[in-house]
Parts: C-alpha cells; structure tokens; sequence
C-alpha cells in the first residue's frame, strides 16, 4: 500500500508544478517587499534573484553630514501603515524617536499658517482662518483612509486583484477610481471645502510630499494628506533598513546587474523569462518561471525591452516629475523669513503656498537617522542640517537667501514622482501570463505604505494564478464575503 500512496503522491506532485526561480527586478522597497512575501506565498523553496542595478533600498537613501547619516527622501511613515509595522516588527527594528518641532507655511512674504505649542490654539487658529473647512477636510480623508483599509483584510483572506482599477473598485466603488482621474482640489471644493484653505494649506502640504500642485488626482492627495495629519514615524538607523533585512530574511540572491530586458520563450507548454543583464563582468542573461519588474518602465527612465511577446507590450504612458532634494549643513538666514533675530525663529519645517517666484517647495530641520536619549536639536542661530525640496537645483544665489551662510550641500536629483497629469489611464498589474508590474501603483498614489500593498498584492495574483485559485483573483463583493469567511 505504500507504493501505491507515493504513486499518487508524485501525480498530485506533477500537477501542482513547483514554482522555481522567480525574479524580481529592483531592490528599493517594492522589490524587498515582494521577494519577502513571494517567499511567503510560495514558500522558502523558491529560488529567488533579485536584481539592483545601484544600491538596495533604491529611493530609501541617507547621507552623510559630519559622519551622521541622515535620510534623503523618503522620510516619515503613516502610524496606519500596517505592512510596514509588519516588517519592522518582523526584522527587529525600531522606531526613530521623534523630536519635536513646529511648522508653519510660507507664502514668499509671511508666514500664512503657524503651529503653536498648544494643540487647542492650533484648532482653534485654523478654525478661525479657514472655518469648517478643516473639518471637511478630515472628515473627507478618514473616509477615504477607512475605505483604504479594508485591503488588509483582503490581502490576510489570500484576495488578489489583477488591474489597479479592479483593487480601487473593491475598497471603494466607482467613487476611488474616478479619484485618480480628478483633482484634489476639484473633489475638496465639491464637499464644502473653500478655495483659501485649498490655497494656503493643501498646497501647501501637496507641496512638501508631492512637490506638485493641487492638480494631483484625489487618491493620491488624500494619502498625502493623511500623512500630514496622522502621526507619523521612521526607522530607527534609516528606513533603508526595511530593504535589506527583508533581503536578509527571504534568503534573497542579491544580484549586482541592471536588467536590460526580457524575453519570452516556452518550455512543454508554459511561459518561460529570459531576464538579460549588464553587470561588472558584463552581459548575462538566466531564465525564470516568474518575474515582478518593480523598477518604472517608463521610457524616460528607463530602455528596458520586451522580445517575443504577442501581442507585444505596450509602451508605458506618463512623465516623471523631477525633484531635486539639497541636503544643506548651515545657518538659516531667519530674517527672509521675517525673523531678523535668528534666537527667536521657532519652526523646525516650512512649507510653502504655490507663489511663482518662490523657489522652493518646503524645507525642514532634519534629525540624524540615529538618534540618542541625549540628542537635541540646535538651537535656532546654531548651525543644523536643512532637507530642502525644490524643482530645480537651488543657485548660489538662492542658498544665500535662505542661508546666512554654510558648511557643505548634497544635492540629489531624482525623478521620484509620476507626473501627475490627471485622465490617464493606470498602468496594467499583469504584463504576461507569470510576468507582473509593480511600480503601476505609484500612479495612484506614491508612498511607502502604498508599494508594500502592491507588493503583497502582486505575490497574491502570482500565487493564485500559477495555482489556478481563480476565486481569488478580482472577486467581487468582497466586504460581504470576507465578513462571512471570518
């Protein structure tokens, strides 16, 4: 009888193919991430090459001032983003300890809105500039955030969903696909909202996060703005680290290479990838039953090319938005701002309002990633370490305006963010048959917490088509069916 029962088990072996390799492409925190819940997914059997063509944590970088690290982007996390609690968690990691500080918003002249100690007098400010519209405001975006939330459920029920519309749909209906195609500040007016608070602080915010106007879609400016407003935390060394200890955990094949492009080949019947490379050695190439590219396909990012797939893949529409961030070691000119005594400048960060001669979109007092039970922050006339935002790299001319004087500027120039031109259509999940897209989702909105809901997204769609759980995969009504699974 024996025999017989391993018979039976190999058949059942022989239909349920193993899954072995995978790729993913980029190591920045989208491909971290889904490597990690690949391995989940599928299990630790699963060969996995991750390929990075600069260093891992991709746009989760620091800099070095005075041999303190610092973060150059990419710096605060929601208090509700549960997938990156998770990982932290999961790695041992802590979070940074906050220092307080205050901000204000700058119109180019004078200060529009400035916080206080007091949290009531802050309310109690912006309710008597801006009236009801603060309510509005986060009446409209808690709804928004408690829609959003409902993803963890759906991703802990093992539901996938295979277009960014068909995810969008599920939390919210029609409503939350027609927010990545209309404004902010379009769908803040419709619900009471006036046009001086979308001037003076959504901007402001908008700004500072996206460094864009209050044209960006209505998803993405709701998450932005929920960030301002929730608490917000880091990790404790640099947020970077979420990279690499979900590399170190999932056992990751680390491959220093940038990938070139992919190309389809067959093999009894299945889909095949070849995934091509240049590294230091040179050109290389190695074949997967699965790939995740979670670098932007854009082609002003990047000539990356697809071969011998029918119908071919189309070319990926949209810009990206470039932004500069100046790392700057020095003394703030305080009397641009109003404040010819340096001693009594009190904000730590300063956004600003849409105003055409300013050129610069925010910039704040930033701490060290590593922050000791003795650290404190300089004293206004000291000199600090300024992150300043800006469009284009700053000129001599305007470091001096906004500096007395300095020590040392980092400038980093990035195209972080997708140019948000609302009326595009989203980028497709699925490429092929095994072959995913993740960085799509930034064109929805761009965050942190945002990519590691595509990341476990795109290993759910992965797993449950290779293992044809099609009841898995863009079901509809989910709230009902996940409320009687529970």
């Amino acid at each position: 009888p024996r025999s017989s029962l391993l018979a039976g088990g190999s058949r059942a072996l022989l239909t349920l193919s193993p899954l072995s390799p995978a790729a993913v492409v980029g190591a920045g925190l989208g491909g971290s991430a889904t490597a990690y819940f690949l391995q989940q997914h599928f299990g630790p059997q699963v060969q996995l090459d991750v390929y990075e063509a600069e260093s891992v944590g991709g746009r989760l970088a620091t800099v070095t001032v005075n041999k303190q690290q610092y973060e150059s982007r990419g710096a605060s996390i929601h208090a509700l983003s549960l997938h990156m609690q998770d990982f932290v968690k999961i790695l041992g990691l802590k979070h940074r300890r906050e220092v307080a500080g205050k901000s204000a918003i700058f119109s180019g002249e004078h200060f529009v809105l400035e916080e206080t100690d007091w949290y009531l007098l802050n309310l109690f400010r912006l309710w008597w500039h801006y009236g009801i519209s603060f309510l509005r405001l986060q009446m409209w975006v808690e709804e928004v955030m408690e829609k959003f939330m409902r993803i963890y459920k759906y991703q802990a029920h093992g539901y996938a969903f295979s277009s960014l519309e068909e995810l969008l749909r599920s939390l919210g209906g029609e409503a939350f696909v027609n927010m990545t195609q209309r404004s902010v500040a379009e769908s803040l007016l419709e619900v009471g909202v006036t046009q001086r608070f979308v001037d003076d602080v959504i901007a402001a915010v908008l700004r500072s996060s996206y460094g864009q106007s209050v044209l960006v879609p209505a998803f993405a400016g709701a998450m932005s703005l929920a960030g301002a407003q929730g608490s917000t935390w880091a990790v404790e060394g640099g947020n970077k680290l979420v990279c690499s200890g979900l590399l170190k955990l999932t056992k990751a094949n680390v491959i220093s290479a940038r990938v070139t492009g992919i190309s389809l080949h067959s093999s009894e019947g299945r889909a095949l990838y070849q995934v091509h490379y240049e590294s230091s050695e040179g050109q290389g190439s190695a074949f997967y039953d699965l790939v995740v590219v979670t670098t932007p396909l854009h082609p002003s990012r990047s000539n990356f090319t697809f071969e011998n797939f029918d119908p071919p893949i189309a070319d990926f529409p949209g810009a990206f938005h470039p932004s500069v961030t100046s790392v700057v070691h020095g003394y703030l000119n305080s009397s641009y701002f109003g404040f010819p005594d340096p001693k009594l400048f009190p904000f730590t960060s300063i956004l600003t309002t849409d105003t055409p001669d300013l050129f610069f979109h925010a910039m704040d007092n930033i701490c060290p990633v590593n922050i000791s039970a003795a650290f404190r922050r300089k004293q206004p006339q000291e000199a600090a370490v300024w992150r300043v935002l800006s469009q284009q790299p700053l000129g001599k001319q305007q470091l001096k305006t906004l500096f007395r004087s300095y020590y040392s500027v980092q400038v980093a120039e990035w195209q972080t963010y997708p140019r948000y031109d609302a009326a595009k259509a989203l980028p497709p999940i699925v490429l092929h048959e095994n072959l995913f897209y993740l960085s799509g989702v930034e064109w929805v909105a761009s965050s942190m917490e945002m990519v590691a809901v595509a990341a476990k997204n795109v290993a759910l769609l992965a797993y449950n088509r290779w293992h044809q759980e099609l009841e898995k995969i863009d079901q509809k009504d989910l709230m009902h069916k996940v409320k009687t699974e529970l």
